[in-house]
């Protein structure tokens, strides 16, 4: 039972703790604290003001029939019963030319603080009621106000302190019970509904997402939507379209990986197919026979071609990337190996200026991809006398940019469209991978590959990354 108890606590303290609701239920009770402790001495102050306002006005009630012309003539006795109903020990009436006094008791006490109510002020009150309740007890008053007797400019009372600071001290027993009780009312009511309208559903989608997390496979554990309206809504529609097209995703990913390993085992077939039928075509290229030696180039070429695609498809297939492991180093000597690297007839013009640049990048992916996209405009230089690569370098900003461009006849329409999908058709005659894999290399280190432009007069693609 302890137990049990000890554990709903520990729920209900790491919930007020660690949870929107309970952050929120703190900081609401926080600033209704601070409202209380700003507005209690207002209302103190106020209240002291009306006592010390009432005994006045009693005052002014016992002692104006003494203020008429016949007051003589009233009996003792019942000028004795007017004063003792004042809650005061002396009462003094500032007339025009003379002040008169009453007294309740025969020997009223010196006052020892004196209050004027003539003009009160809100931070006044406030400090004369906190002064009553915090330090008076015993003290005797003074206080003196304008009157509405006629004749006379303003009335003084004598009176103990004592019974206004009991009233006070009950009146802020009352307000601070209450203010507590609406506190707890305002928060209960505050973490009950933000918990209802946010802090469930948004663990109900978080369960969701660690579900789905540990089986994405599984379209069981994608998000339900419901009839929610406004931002949480919104974020379950968003995470439940989100988990689909993940789902999706990954189912046709795996189709894709099934079929990956089917087309690696044909290849691997068809690469020994192949590999007879070049042997057997090397054997036709001794035949005497014209027709023979007619046909045998173009089928060579042709089983020369098809082995190539087969082995191309095969690497990329089999290629399971490394993570890019990025790392600052100079750009000039990384292009100048791979000029050396390349197989050109032509001429390669390596960049004049930005030798001192730097990128941030995994360096063997940076080298595969410029020596990709070079091996691709020597391709289609391959039947010009005047080719020229063209490699520039320059930084904008926090970016560097690898121009590499040809002046060859430019990338049939056809070919733009689908230029970065692997096995696209390619305008070299090539399997269209080296593309693919230049801009997947480069992606991975934060950067991109793009085709700025292309036409008679050349081609030119961009690889940008971020500067070292």
């Amino acid at each position: 039972m302890r137990i049990g108890i000890r554990n709903r606590f520990g729920v209900l303290r790491r919930l007020l703790a660690y949870s929107l609701s309970g952050r929120l239920l703190a900081l609401t009770c926080l600033f209704m604290l601070v409202s209380e402790a700003l507005v209690i001495p207002v209302l103190i102050g106020n209240h002291h003001l009306e006592l010390v306002k009432n005994r006045i006005r009693s005052a002014e009630s016992a002692v104006l029939p003494f203020n008429e012309a016949q007051w003589h003539s009233l009996p003792i006795s019942l000028r004795r019963t007017l004063l003792d109903r004042l809650d005061a020990d002396a009462v003094m009436l500032d007339q025009v030319d003379y002040k008169e006094f009453y007294f309740v008791v025969d020997h009223p006490p010196p006052p020892g603080r004196i209050i004027s109510l003539s003009a009160p002020t809100l931070f006044r009150n406030i400090g004369e009621g906190l002064n009553c309740l915090l330090i008076g007890n015993t003290r005797t008053l003074h206080v003196y106000s304008p009157t509405t007797i006629k004749g006379a400019k303003r009335i003084g009372v004598i009176l103990n302190e004592a019974p206004i600071r009991a009233e006070l001290i009950d009146y802020a027993v009352g307000i601070v019970w209450m203010g507590l009780i609406i506190l707890v009312l305002i928060a209960v009511l505050i973490f009950v509904s933000i918990y209802k309208t946010l802090v469930a559903p948004m663990r109900r989608i978080i369960r969701s997402m660690a579900a789905f997390r540990a089986n994405p496979e599984d379209a069981g554990q994608i998000l339900v939507v419901s009839d929610a309206a406004g931002e949480i809504g919104q974020a379950e529609r968003e995470l439940s379209a989100m988990q689909r097209d993940l789902f999706a995703y990954l189912h046709q990913q795996t189709r894709l990986a099934a079929l990956g390993g089917a087309v690696a085992r044909i290849q691997h077939d068809l690469r020994n197919i192949l590999a007879t039928a070049q042997l057997t075509s090397d054997r036709l290229t001794a035949s005497e026979d014209p027709a023979v030696k007619r046909l045998a180039p173009g089928l060579i070429a042709a089983i020369d071609r098809a082995n190539g695609l087969a082995t191309s498809t095969l690497k990329y297939v089999r290629s399971q990337e490394r993570v890019p492991e990025p790392a600052r180093f100079a750009l000039a000597p990384l292009i100048a190996e791979a000029v050396q690297s390349l197989t050109f007839t032509g001429t390669v013009v390596e960049p004049s200026t930005g030798a001192d640049l730097s990128v941030c990048a995994d360096r063997d992916h940076l080298f595969r991809a410029i020596l990709n996209l070079t091996r691709n405009a020597a391709a289609a230089l391959a039947d010009r006398q005047d080719g020229v690569i063209t490699i520039s370098v320059r930084r904008v900003s926090r970016v560097v940019e690898i121009d590499i461009a040809d002046n060859g006849k430019g990338i049939p329409p056809k070919v733009r469209e689908s230029l970065f999908q692997p096995f696209a058709m390619s305008s070299s005659g090539g399997s269209g991978l080296g593309l693919a894999i230049a801009r997947e290399l480069m992606r991975g280190c934060g950067g991109d590959v793009v085709l700025i432009a292309t036409g008679s007069e050349g081609t030119s693609f961009r690889i940008s990354l971020p500067a070292g």
